[in-house]
């Protein structure tokens, strides 16, 4: 099959909120009131934080492969969440890792993991200055490269999804993962912004994404594998799109006909859904790294590590949230 490269501004189009020009915020998990990614029709529809889709995508070449060089932009396909549990190399700026490992999608190789447990500490650690009035934690110690990146949060025993958002731009992950641990904990416009009490009960998930690939069949992708973005027209003509990350489907127990319906549905498209429609989406499959942390695996490690992660503020008592 013949491949496209995906070059500068074609693989990561841009969405237009109510206070100019935001970068793609795309929910990639199912929300209230039923499974589902999110949907949003042109640039320029939605609100500043909480926008759920984007606008447009790289041209499809049908019957090619369309792959960006592993980074921003539809195109490139990333990791989803499965049994590879790749042991962490010691995480920079004094996180420990022990204990969590990172999730790799099958055939992605044995290359360095580039997620870490330290990012979703870093997460916590914003979202904890947030709700307690605390300046902004300093700048963290892992990469500062550039990456497409969701933050998802997760609550109680049964982890109910209580916010995903991220972006399909590259960007760099200090004030990526900063810009969308706030958006998608206070702004995902599926649930209420959090509150310090949901603090102890919070899981936080951090997914980095790769190798986007155009391909000119729906179908073209692997459930527990691949996460995918579909860009269709409704029934007004007005071009849509949905994504959902790698690990959705999967969890969910859909094929692959379902979640395609599921993300249409999602999207806005409520006309009755045929074959024939199927195959005039256009559909961008990727890969993930991701990494999950509770609020008490966070609490072990900051306690353990305070100093040399530059926390300026008092650890929360244990006693304090209980």
């Amino acid at each position: 099959m013949g491949r496209k490269r995906c070059v500068g501004a074609d693989c990561s189009k841009m969405a237009a909120g109510c206070c100019g020009v935001k970068k793609q915020k795309l929910s990639g998990s199912p929300g209230a009131g039923g499974p589902g990614g999110a949907g949003s029709g042109v640039a320029g529809t939605g609100h500043c934080g909480s926008e759920l889709g984007i606008g447009s995508s790289s041209t499809v070449v049908a019957g090619n492969v369309n792959r960006v060089n592993g980074l921003g932009g539809p195109g490139g396909s990333s990791s989803s969440c499965s049994n590879n549990t790749n042991a962490l190399s010691p995480a920079p700026g004094g996180y420990n890792s022990t204990g969590l490992s990172p999730t790799l999608s099958p055939g992605s190789g044995a290359r360095k993991m580039v997620v870490s447990a330290e990012m979703c500490c870093f997460c916590f650690d914003v979202l904890y200055c947030h709700l307690y009035g605390y300046q902004p934690p300093r700048t963290p110690r892992f990469t500062n490269d550039p990456y497409p990146l969701f933050v998802t949060w997760k609550i109680g025993r049964d982890k109910r999804l209580r916010g995903c958002i991220g972006t399909f731009s590259a960007m760099n992950l200090h004030s990526g993962l900063r810009e969308y641990t706030l958006t998608s904990a206070l702004k995902d416009s599926r649930f209420p912004p959090m509150t310090r009490d949901e603090l102890p009960r919070l899981f936080c998930s951090v997914s980095l994404l790769t190798n986007f690939e155009d391909v000119g069949d729906y179908l073209d992708w692997e459930v527990g594998v691949h996460g995918i973005r579909i860009e269709f027209f409704n029934e007004k003509g007005s071009k849509r799109t949905a994504t959902y990350l790698p690990e959705v489907a999967k969890e969910q127990g859909w094929d692959h006909i379902q979640t395609i319906d599921s993300l249409l549905r999602k999207g806005g498209y409520k006309a009755p859904i045929t074959n024939d429609f199927r195959k005039t989406i256009k559909l961008t499959r990727y890969r993930s790294e991701k990494m999950t942390m509770s609020y008490a695996e966070y609490i072990a490690h900051r306690q353990h590590h305070h100093y040399q992660n530059g926390i300026g503020h008092p650890l929360p008592p244990y006693n304090h949230y209980s």
